[in-house]
């Protein structure tokens, strides 16, 4: 019950931000009563929080499954570049939006996630990929992990780009070829198109 709840939600959510979309929305695509949600979730906030936080959870194993597979560096790379692309092309951007004014709470699980996984997951990327010879040797794997995760917050923040020029998802994907085109070796560039083209 609470996963198909959950299911509902992040679709719902993702698709046209957190504001509009009411319990009774939910509750109608769930195919269930509003009551049987609040058995589950003490309110919206709460559901808000624990699909946001589901989501983070299941790109966090996928992103783990991927240091297990070859040399795990390159096919960790190709992947998240894939994810990106995926979950922006179905993410209404005023989800981020509405998550940092409305839901502190929820957006705290983030920023957690971002300085506790994702910096963490990126420095042991970084140092692995030095040694297999993908990226230049000299690069500090700490300050590009750190400078990686606030180039994506910068392109969740659409006051950088009042105009609409771009889609959250060209952002997110041009800051990331940006950053592996400026750390990779010739081996990790060739690599990286490589099993891009394949993929």
């Amino acid at each position: 019950m609470k996963d198909k709840i959950l299911e509902v939600a992040i679709e719902q959510f993702s698709n046209y931000g957190v504001r509009i979309v009411t319990m009774e929305d939910i509750a109608r695509l769930a195919g269930m009563s509003k009551k049987t949600i609040y058995q589950e979730f003490k309110d919206k906030k709460e559901l808000v929080k624990v699909a946001f936080s589901t989501v983070l959870e299941q790109d966090c194993q996928s992103l783990q499954s991927f240091m297990k597979t070859g040399d795990g560096v390159i096919e960790h790379l190709v992947y998240t570049s894939k994810m990106v692309r995926e979950r922006m092309s179905k993410m209404n951007p005023l989800v981020i939006i509405e998550i940092q004014r409305y839901f502190p709470d929820t957006w705290e699980v983030f920023e957690k996630y971002r300085s506790e996984v994702i910096e963490t997951d990126l420095v042991n990327v970084l140092e692995r990929g030095k040694e297999l010879g993908y990226f230049r040797p000299e690069i500090n794997s700490t300050i590009l992990a750190k400078m990686r995760v606030e180039q994506i917050s910068a392109g969740f923040n659409m006051v950088n780009f009042r105009n609409n020029e771009f889609n959250l998802m060209e952002l997110q994907v041009s800051a990331l070829d940006h950053f592996l085109y400026g750390i990779f070796t010739e081996k990790g560039r060739q690599s990286y198109l490589q099993k891009q083209n394949v993929s």
